[in-house]
């Protein structure tokens, strides 16, 4: 989880600045509204209109209310018949996203299954700030990077069914790509192509991601850019890549992206609340995106990325109970063969497989996906040994998912946790934050932090990854201020100049050194 934690994994685009809080700036109120029924079940041989009418007074009721009761930030779904011990889970697993919530740092929708039971969904926060519509289990949201799963099984799929295979050169479907006769199917699912990623033309990201891009426009942010390593030899997260496959998934199977997932994937497996044009989603469901107002406040509506610039690499929109049922269809092997899963599921470099992040978590094999673009952050994380899920869908800029993901496996397992603790922010002459600027090298991960001084606060800047604003608790040290239990602090010669920072996440440790650039 190191690599996800820092500073997350690469985001489709690049977040706003944001600003320290203290612990009474950023409280809220908590209020967990009670059971709506929305879903009301007409009796059994009910085939008269006059029978319906209750039923679906009952429903129009239960819509009004859910969606009027504005006093209220969370809405719930109860699990069925559980067991005291699970009620238990249920308990301390809200417990904890109520004490995010609070603080600020999580807003969105929870699901939480053990032993492929659903112990936990509900929502926290506002679906929409400006209606006053809180979250509940149906809540919308761009899945963003959690897409990669979906396109790299599908390729594995289009493998199994001999429409592709992984060893075919990028030249098989692009004649004259530059080195397309170095680079394989395998490359692109792994991120070890050596492609320039796109999202990381800022301008480009800035300017034009909102308006609908064509193949031909997109191949031309990375065709002709030089490869960051001959392929097979480095990693470096490529959402170009993922673009790529869905261009290619597209050529063989002779359907649209969309249409081949819908085919393969959503359609077997009863994902009806999923789909890809986020942008033009017409639903009472979905959730607008936000990023941070002048005082912190996740308030400010953001604008959204249009499926195509997005495409295979993080197009997909969906709901907590969506990607439930995308682990229930992964356990069944519904989509792939045992050994396709496999493939797909194993670390070819630096902890990722095919489309997925291979990790630990509490000594338990992971295998999951986040994601991350304007207005929306997203964890997707799966213990297969224990038939665990556990799904974080969140329409704010936080960067707390993976350290939520990582306290309820803690709660799953009965492992010692903290809620987030208070701590106290100092002020620092801006003198000495000037000190600490310039760029720092995480060695074994090859990634550059840039840290900046701006508005009197340091900003850490991820050349993959999102923007983080270091709120200081010592003349050395900050937090981060979307992720309270991630502390760097920073190492200075005679000076008093930033030579080194050291990063620590309960525990697991780095240290990046300064390089002139």
């Amino acid at each position: 989880m190191l690599r996800q934690a820092l500073f997350g994994i690469l985001m489709t685009l690049q977040s706003v600045p944001s600003f320290c809080q203290t612990d009474q700036e950023q409280a809220q109120d908590d209020a967990a509204a009670p059971q709506i029924k929305t879903n009301a079940q007409l009796p059994a041989g009910t085939a008269n209109e006059e029978a319906r009418l209750p039923a679906r007074a009952e429903t129009l009721l239960s819509a009004y209310f859910r969606h009027k009761r504005s006093d209220d930030a969370a809405q719930v779904k109860k699990p069925d018949s559980l067991t005291k011990a699970e009620a238990l889970l249920r308990a301390k697993a809200d417990t904890l996203l109520s004490a995010y919530f609070t603080r600020n740092q999580f807003s969105g929708t929870a699901l939480v299954a053990l032993h492929g039971k659903v112990i936990l969904q509900k929502g926290y926060g506002w679906r929409n700030v400006e209606k006053r519509i809180p979250h509940d289990e149906n809540s919308i949201y761009q899945a963003a990077s959690i897409t990669k799963t979906f396109t790299a099984t599908l390729v594995m799929k289009l493998a199994e069914m001999k429409k592709l295979s992984l060893q075919d050169k990028l030249s098989k479907y692009y004649p004259g790509y530059p080195k397309g006769d170095s680079i394989t199917i395998a490359h692109l699912l792994s991120h070890t192509s050596g492609i320039y990623n796109y999202t990381m033309d800022g301008e480009f990201m800035q300017t034009r991601s909102t308006k609908p891009a064509t193949e031909a426009e997109m191949l031309a942010l990375f065709r002709d850019k030089p490869l960051d390593f001959p392929p097979g030899t480095g990693w470096n997260y490529s959402n170009s890549g993922y673009m790529l496959l869905g261009y290619i998934i597209r050529k063989v199977t002779g359907l649209s992206y969309e249409e081949a997932v819908r085919k393969y994937i959503f359609g077997p497996l009863d994902m009806q609340r999923s789909g890809f044009d986020f942008v033009h989603l017409q639903d009472a469901d979905k959730a607008s995106g936000y990023h941070e107002d002048s005082a912190g406040a996740y308030t400010q509506p953001v604008p959204g990325t249009d499926s195509t610039v997005s495409f295979a690499a993080g197009s997909i929109y969906t709901t907590a109970g969506d990607l439930f049922k995308w682990h229930q269809g992964l356990m069944k092997y519904a989509i792939v063969s045992p050994a396709g899963w496999q493939e797909i599921s194993t670390d070819k470099r630096n902890g990722y497989g095919y489309g997925w992040d291979i990790d630990s978590i509490q000594g338990k094999y992971t295998v999951g996906h986040s994601g991350g673009m304007r207005g929306f952050r997203t964890n997707f994380i799966r213990i297969p040994e224990d038939d665990i899920c556990i799904v974080l869908l969140g329409n704010t800029e936080t960067q707390a998912l993976h350290n939520i993901t990582e306290k309820l496996v803690a709660v799953l397992y009965d492992l010692p946790y903290q809620l987030p603790a208070s701590k106290t922010i100092i002020k620092l002459d801006t003198a000495v934050l000037k000190k600490y600027t310039g760029t720092y090298l995480l060695a074994e991960k090859n990634l550059k932090v840039h840290i900046v001084l701006e508005n009197g606060e340091l900003a850490a800047y991820p050349e993959r990854g999102p923007r983080s604003t270091l709120c200081a608790i010592s003349p050395l040290c900050f937090f981060l201020k979307d992720d309270i239990d991630f502390e760097t602090c920073f190492v200075t010669d005679e000076t008093g100049k930033g030579v080194k920072m050291t990063i620590n996440q309960r525990g697991r440790e780095g240290t990046l050194n300064r390089v002139e650039e």
